[in-house]
């Protein structure tokens, strides 16, 4: 599959399907995956009435030790497609959500949050015999530890009325019109809430990044990407689940077309996307030209041909040589460096940076 299939649904086993897919091919994983939770027998509500639980086929998975070797499949399917500054959002009980975290550890994913769902309107606990069920637990996690992931901290600050978004967000289950259902029941037993898919969207993708949903259901993942101008695919192995998640996405229309209206990265985010090698690749600075460190005519560099300096006989990026002259001490290369432009002004190459921001994104500060 040398292309991926972006805004479609696929139909089948999630781990055999992504054997097809380029490695390093996507953005944002949201993985819901089986909770094995299993009732054991029916559930009754004191009013004698039937309560529709999760006792699907799909959900039984077997004991601890089949289901640890599912997740290590899945789970290492997706950490090959995942891009190198991806990270990935799980979701699950407690019945697996620890076995889960812990072999994420395990496999080298670099746990950034659990964050809570806590839901205004849970299932009560009908027997009175544990505490009400009221929450799920997400774990979101990078690829790596050194993995520049995407969060757009502002706006999730801007969601929650300028305050800092905190790990624990109270929401409501799927309920109304937005539970889909099939001759009156729930169509699937664990479909979640469009608004939890909304903000895990908005604080871990941009317009035009591709999200990835390896046990896909009726498609609230689909639906929300697409009302956020961002490209998805989905994989499910129900066909019913498939058809559903089809025609409720074609249903979708975005508000507005106007791509400006669905970015909400700030000027900042958009300038430390501009890679000093860019700078080199449109020619306002050159290979062979000299760089100043702190603006000292005596500590120079030079500017090779890949967007990385030549010091001597080291050659790095300019923050690697801007650490080496600070004796390792943390550096921000764009701060440092100094160019001399042609009128012999010395000046610094954030300047550059700035100046090529303002062509692609029409901003003047970095706020």
């Amino acid at each position: 599959m040398n292309l991926l299939p972006v805004n479609t649904v696929i139909q089948g086993d999630a781990s055999k399907i992504l054997q097809q897919f380029p490695d390093k091919s996507i953005d944002l994983i949201f993985a819901d995956p089986p909770y094995n939770l299993q009732l054991r027998g029916s559930l009754w509500r004191p009013n004698l009435t039937l309560v529709d639980a999760v006792d699907d086929d799909w959900d039984d998975i077997g004991g601890f030790e089949e289901y640890d070797a599912f997740t290590k499949i899945w789970l290492s399917a997706c950490k090959r497609v995942l891009k190198d500054d991806g990270s990935i959002w799980v979701i699950g009980s407690y019945h697996n959500i620890f076995r889960i975290g812990a072999l994420m550890q395990d496999m080298g994913f670099w746990l950034l949050n659990d964050v809570v769902w806590v839901k205004t309107n849970p299932t009560p606990n009908f027997h009175g015999t544990r505490f009400t069920n009221a929450h799920e637990t997400l774990i979101w996690a990078s690829k790596s530890e050194i993995a520049k992931y995407t969060f757009n901290y502002k706006a999730m600050k801007s969601l929650n009325e300028d305050l800092q978004m905190r790990s624990d967000w109270l929401l409501p289950i799927c309920t109304g019109p937005e539970r889909l259902k099939v001759d009156g029941r729930k169509a699937h037993s664990t479909q979640k809430p469009e608004s939890l898919l909304y903000r895990i969207i908005i604080a871990s993708t941009n317009p035009g990044d591709v999200i990835l949903d390896p046990f896909f259901g009726t498609g609230t993942t689909g639906a929300v990407a697409k009302r956020l101008n961002r490209n998805w695919i989905g994989i499910e192995q129900d066909e019913d689940y498939v058809h559903l998640a089809v025609e409720r996405i074609d249903k979708v229309t975005p508000s507005s077309f106007d791509e400006r209206l669905y970015d909400v990265r700030t000027p900042r985010q958009l300038t430390s996307r501009i890679p000093f090698g860019q700078l080199v690749e449109l020619g306002l600075l050159s290979p062979g030209q000299e760089l100043f460190f702190q603006s000292k005519m005596e500590k120079k560099a030079i500017v090779k041909a890949d967007g990385k300096l030549l010091y001597g006989e080291t050659t790095g990026s300019i923050h690697t040589i801007g650490r080496l002259l600070m004796n390792q001490n943390p550096c921000n290369g764009w701060s440092v460096w100094f160019y001399i432009d042609e009128t012999g002004t010395l000046r610094p190459i954030d300047y550059l940076r700035v100046e090529l921001r303002k062509k692609i994104t029409g901003h003047t500060d970095l706020e």
